[in-house]
């Protein structure tokens, strides 16, 4: 690209493999041909990882887009200072560390708003954390959505096959049965369709789910597939769209890993989210840990684009140096794709 995006990229928690999938990622020479990558948050948590994993690059801390040199071998961080790296401990809640990351995450907002970045790429963050620092979100797609003034929005994971958006997400699942509605789920169709169109896909046949086992068999087990699925459906059907449902969810994540569908509507958080890791993170039962974690998060309906990480902040593995960027280039290679399309 002779017009690279530049891309504002957190910190994710301190505490998490999030400063050191970043700085992975940022010494693959891959991403900066193709965008401008700024970290956002504490300058000295990344000089920290550098120097404990001895990874081969510089930090250049900048206040200003305008002090970046983005070059291969320079991380550049938008430096918030917030954080007492003395004190921080891996693999540990805190709310000091989820004062750090929701900071980072509320100036990349900041910065988007400003037009002074193109895209947003979150590392993964601990909700906990972030709640003791005071900050009473259950994660990063209302953060969004609160700081942007932003009412519609959905959540779409993307690997491969599967590109999943879902009617609803971080709520109990009761409140999710409660939040399957026809208008909503019309909703969520033509976002997905939009952000497919946006990342270049040219299958938009859109699978959706029913809620029910056997998608209420007729009403025998849930009437929620009759009276609000089957109706939204027909509407968007009517709208001009490729839709087919209600699909029993076991029988249509099977077809879309096959590309029967370009994109899946699920109804609730683990409905999609179970499949879709299924597809993209690959377990090694001898070393015990993740060989592979493939997978990004895109809030759609957003006046800014942002692209995720979908896995956890990894506790466990935090500071071992044996974190796999995978998730994190392709987030930002998903970035870079949304803001081509939205220029």
């Amino acid at each position: 690209m002779t017009n690279r995006p530049i891309l504002a990229i957190t910190m994710g928690d301190p505490a998490s493999i999030g400063p050191e999938i970043a700085v992975k990622a940022l010494l693959r020479p891959e991403v900066y041909e193709i965008c401008k990558p700024l970290l956002v948050g504490d300058t000295k948590v990344f000089e920290q990882i550098i120097a404990k994993l001895q990874l081969p690059a510089n930090v250049n801390a900048v206040n200003k887009i305008a002090d970046a040199k983005f070059e291969m071998g320079t991380i550049d961080v938008f430096d918030l200072n917030i954080l007492d790296v003395s004190k921080l401990e891996f693999g540990k809640i805190d709310a000091m560390c989820g004062e750090a990351s929701f900071q980072a995450v509320k100036k990349a907002i900041e910065l988007a708003i400003a037009k002074e970045v193109d895209a947003t790429v979150t590392g993964p963050i601990n909700k906990k954390s972030i709640n003791e620092a005071g900050h009473h979100f259950a994660g990063h797609t209302e953060i969004y959505a609160h700081y942007t003034g932003t009412k519609k929005y959905a959540m779409l994971l993307v690997e491969d096959n599967i590109n999943v958006i879902h009617v609803s997400t971080h709520v109990s699942l009761r409140q999710a049965c409660d939040l399957v509605k026809k208008d909503r789920i019309i909703q969520v169709i033509e976002l997905i369709i939009d952000g497919l169109k946006r990342l270049g896909k040219t299958n938009l046949k859109i699978g959706v789910a029913g809620l029910n086992p056997h998608s209420g068999d007729n009403g025998l087990f849930g009437i929620e597939d009759i009276e609000e699925i089957a109706p939204a459906i027909e509407e968007a059907k009517r709208l001009g769209y490729d839709v087919e449902g209600p699909v029993p969810p076991d029988t249509m994540f099977a077809k879309a890993a096959q590309g029967a569908y370009g994109g899946v509507v699920a109804m609730y958080h683990d409905q999609g989210h179970i499949p879709f890791k299924l597809a993209g993170f690959k377990w090694n039962a001898e070393k015990q840990q993740m060989d592979s974690v493939k997978g990004v998060n895109i809030t759609l309906g957003l006046p800014i684009i942002r692209t995720s990480v979908d896995h956890g902040t990894a506790f466990e593995i935090a500071g071992k140096g044996i974190a796999s960027p995978d998730a994190m280039l392709l987030a930002i290679e998903s970035a870079v794709q949304l803001a081509k399309h939205t220029r």
